[in-house]
């Protein structure tokens, strides 16, 4: 039986991938600081622990017959979190702590045995890339090569770029194989809806489900105008699953190229709940880029993936759950 190990698996696309994992007959060991929110984790086993800790890590990365690690434990959120400078350093220290400790784990047992077997997969992010090219909500660049000359619009931005040169760099000096994937905007249900580190499509989805079946309004940070892509959550499983099993080790885009602007996201969730919704724009809150949209020709030709779900069926299915959420705390 294959043996994997998934970091940060009570979180939204680590619990995903544990699932996912499950299904394909994998021996599961999820780790976390927290079991997943909305349901019971398909682990076989599940550990609770602070991938900061250096022995804590080293207790966790240690089964002879472990072959893959899917690294998704991180200190992230949604722009309020993200934008707003008052986290900077806890998000740099506590994400880049972790990836050390993993990598630098993996090392010591390649050492070891002589030879390396494990595989590990990092999730980045699409902050990584240069503000520069964002401006433009209609066109922006996000092509893997225009990463460079780098610079990102956030401090979470440079630590997802400085650990995805690290998994790189540990790659080339000590054989780690590495698999990169810079997730674009990954949204579905069973994520964050709630509490300020909820992404946009959470976000819209609960401010709408929370109106009365009428309608109402809702504040939309910005004036709206920017644009981003999101991809549902089975796509983006699939994607990472088709790249794990390929020998490409460079970063690659995680996303979709369905790019829509957050004023016409709001419109297609108030059509898929049924309501007349109306926008209070908040010109002074963190919003991030102007523009930025998935580039799909690299996925396209290495791995042959292409998205499956459109934007309002994966919208449809998050609303229904988010507005089940809403209505169950309610109560």
């Amino acid at each position: 039986m294959r043996l994997a190990l998934v970091l940060g698996a009570g979180g939204f696309i680590g619990s995903h991938m544990v699932s996912r994992l499950k299904s394909e007959g994998y021996y599961v060991i999820g780790v976390d600081l927290k079991h997943p929110e909305f349901g019971p984790s398909m682990a076989d086993t599940f550990v609770l622990g602070d991938l900061r800790s250096k022995d804590f890590v080293d207790s966790v990365i240690s089964e002879v017959d472990l072959t893959e690690v899917y690294q998704y434990a991180a200190d992230m959120g949604g722009a309020g979190f993200v934008f707003s400078g008052d986290n900077d350093a806890e998000i740099m220290h506590n994400s880049a702590l972790v990836n050390l400790n993993v990598l630098e784990r993996i090392k010591e047992l390649a050492i070891d045995r002589k030879a390396n077997k494990i595989k590990i997969f990092y999730s980045g992010s699409a902050c990584m890339y240069p503000q520069h090219n964002q401006q433009d909500p209609a066109n922006p660049n996000l092509e893997e090569s225009s990463a460079y000359p780098a610079d990102p619009d956030s401090e979470y931005g440079w630590e997802k770029l400085f650990s995805e040169r690290m998994y790189l760099a540990y790659s080339r000096n000590y054989g780690i194989p590495v698999a990169i994937g810079r997730f674009h905007n990954i949204y579905g249900p069973e994520g964050t809806w709630s509490g300020g580190r909820e992404k946009v499509p959470a976000a819209i989805c609960r401010k709408i489900a929370s109106l009365p079946d009428t309608g109402g309004q809702i504040e939309v940070w910005g004036d709206g105008n920017q644009t981003r892509s999101f991809l549902y959550i089975d796509d983006c499983i699939e994607a990472t699953r088709r790249l794990m099993a390929s020998n490409f080790q460079d970063p690659i885009n995680i996303g979709s190229e369905e790019m829509v602007s957050v004023n016409s996201l709001v419109d297609l969730v108030a059509e898929i709940a049924g309501k007349t919704v109306s926008k209070k724009h908040i010109l002074d809150a963190p919003v991030g880029v102007r523009g930025r949209n998935s580039s799909n020709a690299l996925i396209r030709s290495v791995l042959n993936w292409e998205y499956d779900y459109s934007l309002r069926s994966g919208l449809e299915k998050t609303y229904s759950w988010v507005a089940s959420q809403v209505k169950k705390t309610a109560k």
